[in-house]
């Protein structure tokens, strides 16, 4: 809001010194036209009080503006006559006397006005560029300022006609003073109108709405608009506010499988490199996409699949987020993010739904409607879309362009993210109040709702990418055509290669059994600092790099980058993935890399997929700094025959049948009742009533407990027959804990076991049943015999581990090759 400081007199008294110099004088009226336009366009009319509106203006200004207007514009006639005509001192004579008088009249004026800071840094910017000028060419540039400045009195007349119109409205509405309601229901609305009288100009999307400066308009737009103050009685209540509108459901339709990828291919665009090696990727699986939504369909056995309405906004490679990938593309930079993306695209495409892909801001706003200006309103009409997938960049993006919708929009939205969130950081608050408060987390979303690269973090939800499948032609061609002493090396960028890093000593043992190879990217004149044995491929295309694995014995990791997609290539090809051990593991820490990042997982290898899920014969990892641990893999790898092997989550259709059971069962925007085991019954109960007995029985060949079979399971997803309840030890994390038995963490059954019963049956001893906001509850002490349950359903985490505490787990059974969906699930 403008405040009452000198300020803006000053720099209107500096746009007026500015004249003074007669070789500028002419230049002088465009600059003294800029500055007074400036100070009153635009809601800057800075004299008027708190809750006025910025167009009724005390009748001493009023005079003083139509005057030095007019004076303005009988000043620019004259000019525009003098331009066609030979310049003579006396013309000059006389527009340095017209100048004079508007002068004086503009010095009137500014012991009235002020001036936001803004406008003050313009008018010293302003002023700088003048002294610059030179006199040639002041014939064209007033021409220019002329036409400028009679466009801007069009848009002054035009404001000031509107003014004039919402004062009637005003006076024969009610009054032209609202008294501001204090409302219990609305507790907020006082302070959100004292925000709106200092702040309202900040956003032009207000004026949008029809805020002029008085109260009456701020309660209009906080009621029907936002949410924070009653609906009027004065105003016309026939339409309800627009937050309360209740919008009719469109009718379902069924989504049929696509396999024809054109319209995708058009949708993604082009112009950028990674936008075209996304539709190079595209087109290349686009056969296996097209034979994977083939067996789905059969397997789902023509089940009926709700149609969406998705938006995919891919925030990292817009131009607003500094779109650092597109340049490195061909340059050796990471290619991951992109696969995924690519992947994500053609998986939402061929499972039938209905797509709309965002590549720019100016694409976002157009497709969610949001009103012009600078984000700070929210959107007025129902979300257009059932899902919107973004990355953290376009969480940022959304922020600043939805205002308050994000908020109540945000249940609607999936993450993809790279590495994981974990809950601890991920809220808000409770990150801020105990140190987890990082650059990227805090959004407060459901942990589900992030969605990763692997299956490393069960607080998320894993999405994926794929790997091209082969067939079983080409794999026996691989077997037979490998070569037994050729290793390529994991590292496109010749910074991986830096042998101070203690890389000399293993290459040299690799180099004594095997052939080196590399592809670095490298220009003509600067070849990349690589060891002399080592045969550099350069950069290369993709099916030159598979033709290349298909060759190779070893692909081999440098211990950067972590968690890409090259080494399940790699495997798929027929490759051993060696890679080093961590030891420490790597995490926020200690290692640079992860410092930042929303999550404390520690990583125990370059790629923990593939030491943990694939393991051996495919990967082996080892100590590099151990060089008989290494001799030994070296020789070990040599002897060892493998055939290609693809995960089935990394496949088309495992991709497809993870994501689709994602989007028909997934639901974060209907609010989960809270649990309350004492209203379950079972059957032959009279009238539903409870009868004794427990919610969870000991497991066959197990020492977890499961969901007892005669208890009527309430809805949920994952079913609740695939719940596994374990027991953790002090300083044990939910993810280790249920990996131990063969089982994956979920975070979704965490609200089932958050209950005394739970505590009961595992014949936990409890002196004290705290019900607290911490992310390792439900938990309890041996020691103390003191028992906590989880009051913020956000803080449920599978990672969180505390030394002094057990933690209740809820783990669950999966799928065979896709941890991602139990045994029910699909």
């Amino acid at each position: 809001m403008i405040t009452g400081s000198t300020d803006g007199k000053i720099m209107v008294r500096r746009c007026l010194v500015t004249f003074k110099p007669f070789r500028i004088f002419v230049v002088g009226i465009g600059f003294f036209s800029v500055c007074f336009l400036m100070t009153s366009l635009g809601g800057q009319f800075s004299a008027k009080r708190l809750g006025d509106s910025p167009f009724t203006i005390r009748t001493e200004e009023t005079l003083i503006l139509q005057s030095t207007w007019w004076s303005t514009v009988a000043f620019l006639g004259f000019t525009n006559k003098m331009l066609g005509g030979v310049e003579s001192r006396g013309v000059l004579r006389k527009i340095s006397d017209m100048l004079e008088v508007i002068l004086k009249r503009m010095d009137s004026l500014s012991k009235l006005n002020n001036t936001s800071s803004t406008d003050a840094r313009r008018l010293d910017e302003l002023s700088s560029a003048l002294n610059r000028f030179q006199p040639a060419g002041l014939v064209e540039r007033i021409q220019a300022i002329a036409q400028n400045v009679s466009n801007m009195a069009t848009r002054v007349e035009q404001i000031l006609q509107n003014s004039m119109v919402q004062g009637r409205v005003v006076r024969d509405g009610t009054s032209s003073q609202c008294e501001i309601p204090r409302d219990p229901h609305f507790p907020e609305c006082p302070g959100k109108v004292d925000w709106m009288r200092a702040r309202w100009t900040s956003d032009p999307c207000y004026a949008f709405y029809g805020v002029d400066g008085s109260d009456c308009s701020f309660l209009v737009y906080l009621s029907e608009v936002e949410w924070f103050c009653p609906p009027l009685v004065w105003r016309n209540q026939s339409s309800p506010p627009t937050q309360y509108v209740v919008q009719p459901k469109a009718p379902k339709r069924q989504a049929a499988f696509r396999t024809d990828l054109s319209v995708l291919l058009d949708q993604v665009g082009a112009g950028k490199e990674s936008l075209s090696f996304m539709k190079r990727r595209i087109r290349r699986l686009a056969q296996q996409w097209a034979a994977a939504a083939n067996r789905l369909d059969a397997k789902l056995e023509q089940r009926w699949r709700d149609q969406k309405k998705i938006l995919v906004h891919v925030g990292f490679l817009t131009e607003e987020s500094g779109d650092v990938f597109s340049p490195k593309v061909l340059k050796g930079g990471p290619l991951g993010e992109m696969v995924q993306w690519a992947d994500i695209l053609t998986a939402l495409h061929v499972l039938g739904h209905n797509l709309k892909i965002s590549m720019s801001v100016k694409e976002l706003q157009g497709f969610l409607g949001v009103p012009p200006g600078r984000g700070s309103c929210p959107l007025t009409g129902p979300l257009p879309f059932d899902l919107i997938y973004t990355d953290y960049h376009g969480m940022q993006q959304m922020k600043q362009h939805m205002g308050l919708s994000l908020k109540k929009h945000k249940c609607h939205i999936r993450v993809i993210d790279t590495f994981g969130t974990e809950p601890a950081y991920n809220h808000e608050e409770y990150a801020t109040l105990h140190g987890y408060r990082t650059n990227w987390g805090y959004w407060n979303l459901n942990a589900r709702q992030y969605m990763t690269m692997f299956p490393h973090t069960p607080d998320n939800s894993f999405m994926g990418f794929v790997s091209e499948e082969l067939n079983e032609t080409e794999k026996k061609s691989i077997q037979q055509n490998k070569v037994n002493n050729m290793a390529v090396v994991y590292g496109k960028e010749a910074s991986m290669w830096k042998l101070q890093q203690g890389k000399d000593g293993f290459l040299q043992i690799l180099h004594n059994y095997m052939e080196v190879h590399g592809t670095v990217y490298y220009e003509t004149q600067r070849p990349p600092e690589v060891p002399a044995f080592v045969k550099n491929h350069g950069l290369l295309p993709q099916h030159e790099l598979q033709q290349l694995l298909r060759k190779a014995k070893l692909f081999i990791g440098f211990g950067f980058p972590y968690e890409g997609p090259a080494p399940l290539e790699a495997i798929a090809n027929g490759c051993i993935f060696l890679q080093p051990k961590f030891t420490p593991p790597h995490s926020s820490l200690n290692h640079e890399f992860f410092r930042g990042k929303p999550t404390s997982r520690e990583v125990s290898s370059q790629h923990p997929y593939a030491e943990q899920y694939i393991g051996r014969p495919h990967v082996m990892t080892v100590d590099y700094n151990n060089s008989l641990e290494f001799d030994s893999a070296i020789r070990e790898i040599m002897r060892t025959q493998v055939e290609p092997y693809l995960p089935y989550e990394y496949t088309c259709e495992g991709m497809l049948e993870r994501v689709h059971a994602y989007i028909q069962h997934q639901d974060f925007c209907s609010l989960e009742p809270p649990f309350v085991p004492t209203n379950l019954s079972r059957p032959g109960s009279a009238g539903g009533s409870r009868v004794p007995g427990p919610l969870f029985v000991p497991l066959p060949n197990s020492t977890a407990l499961g969901w007892a079979s005669n208890v009527t399971a309430p809805a949920a997803w994952p079913p609740l027959s695939s719940l596994r309840l374990l027991v953790s030890q002090e300083g044990q994390s939910c993810v280790e804990t249920c990996r131990s038995e063969g089982f994956i963490c979920e975070p979704a059954h965490f609200r089932f076991i958050n209950n005394k019963e739970a505590l009961r049956r595992l014949e936990v001893q409890c002196d004290v049943v705290d019900s607290e906001v911490n992310h390792i509850l439900p938990a309890f002490s041996v020691l103390r015999r003191e028992c906590g349950l989880q009051r913020e359903p956000l803080l449920f985490s599978c990672a969180g581990y505390s030394p002094k505490y057990r933690r209740l787990c809820p783990c669950r059974d999966f799928r065979r090759g896709q941890v991602a969906l139990c045994r029910d699930c699909l």
